[in-house]
């Protein structure tokens, strides 16, 4: 099986999916709270809770709060304990600040994001290069544990290798298996201050981007409908995506005229 899914691309975690158990209530709650964050990723608890009675949605502070740790949400401003490592995980410093980037894997990233179905919900992950914008890999998942995150990172590496790899302070992503992984290549690896999504803004942009060119235009019934959906849009993404900040050039014609990187 484990097989299986390598030659597809595929998670194991992707083929042993089941619905999220979420009522209705909460469904509708976080897909209100994914495209209100998306359009103003600023937002708190308390203005979360009050942009959602202003829809009608009765609803208080503590469940609020609840929902958007299950999407993975933050406000993006600076404040204590919001991506935290798990117990014993090194916590590597922001390398970014003031770099100029000018070459393809120069600086590569990643971060996990949540897609909606129609009766649950599940998360992505995406590796992407700075320069050229191009998404080298992705996967989902129906947990936030570490397994999907890796064989992202394995995929990427196979067609590159970056000179700094930024993430968040994620568990996920300050796992030993995970920085190893790095380390063992000799990648320099940069994590996001605390509540600083901004830090790693380029992967900020990539989910804007999925979220209203894809997941909300469409209702994906299940994973095989998401997958599907996903698949083709990273293609389109990549190969036909014309990016006014790349000369109006895609992504994967900036990230392959410069060069891949293998050595």
């Amino acid at each position: 099986m484990e097989r299986q899914c390598e030659l597809l691309g595929l998670a194991r975690s992707s083929l042993y999916y089941r619905e999220r158990g979420e009522n209705e209530r909460n469904l509708k709650l976080l897909r209100l709270l994914d495209e209100q964050y998306t359009r103003t990723p600023f937002y708190g608890v308390p203005r979360m809770t009050a942009w959602l009675w202003r829809q009608g949605e009765q609803v208080n502070a503590k469940r609020v709060r609840r929902l958007l740790r299950l999407l993975g949400l933050a406000a993006i401003y600076p404040k204590p304990r919001l991506s935290e490592a798990a117990p014993g995980h090194k916590i590597y410093p922001y390398l970014l600040r003031n770099v100029v980037i000018t070459r393809v894997n120069q600086v590569w990233s990643t971060d996990i994001t949540y897609i909606r179905l129609r009766q649950g919900f599940i998360y992505l992950v995406a590796v992407i290069d700075w320069f050229s914008r191009y998404v080298l890999s992705w996967e989902v998942s129906v947990t936030m544990e570490a397994s999907f995150c890796l064989t992202a990172l394995d995929w990427a590496l196979r067609t590159g290798r970056p000179e700094i790899f930024n993430t968040d302070q994620g568990s996920q992503f300050t796992s030993h298996d995970f920085t190893g992984r790095l380390l063992a290549q000799g990648i320099l690896i940069s994590m996001d201050g605390r509540g600083r999504a901004l830090d790693n803004i380029f992967v900020e942009r990539l989910w804007r981007s999925v979220k209203y060119e894809e997941v909300y235009l469409n209702d994906y019934q299940g994973v095989p409908e998401a997958l599907s959906g996903l698949g083709g849009y990273f293609n389109f993404y990549n190969h036909e995506r014309l990016h006014q900040s790349l000369g109006y050039r895609t992504p994967a014609e900036v990230y392959y005229d410069k060069g891949d990187g293998v050595e």
